[in-house]
């Protein structure tokens, strides 16, 4: 506990040590709102997005292998069709969720 206030009178000098700490609260605070929140965002999307494949999905892989998916396995993978009776077995964790949904958009805008 000494060395804390050692610390705290050291950074302080000259300012008082509840202006040091409301500043670096306020720092973590930033870092939290512009890096860490919106990581931890995207991951539970990426998560959502992978626990929500099914049969008859078109998706694109992490490496850019473009197939549909033929069957969804309990393990955590994914049997995927990349030409007619041409299959690979994949880990869901390896599809990008960005290259589907424009892949998938473009489809949609084609048919319209």
């Amino acid at each position: 506990m000494n060395q804390l206030v050692i610390f705290l009178q050291a950074a302080g000098a000259g300012q008082s040590s509840s202006t040091f700490i409301i500043l670096m609260g306020a720092m973590i605070l930033v870092f939290w709102l512009f890096m860490i929140r919106p990581q931890a965002k995207k991951a539970k999307q990426a998560k959502q997005f992978q626990e929500g494949m099914q049969k008859g999905d078109k998706i694109v892989t992490i490496a850019g292998i473009h197939g549909t998916v033929n069957k969804v396995n309990d393990d955590g993978t994914l049997m995927i069709e990349t030409s007619p009776g041409s299959y690979l077995k994949i880990e869901k964790t390896a599809i990008s969720m960005e290259w589907t949904q424009n892949i998938n958009k473009a489809a949609t805008a084609d048919k319209k």
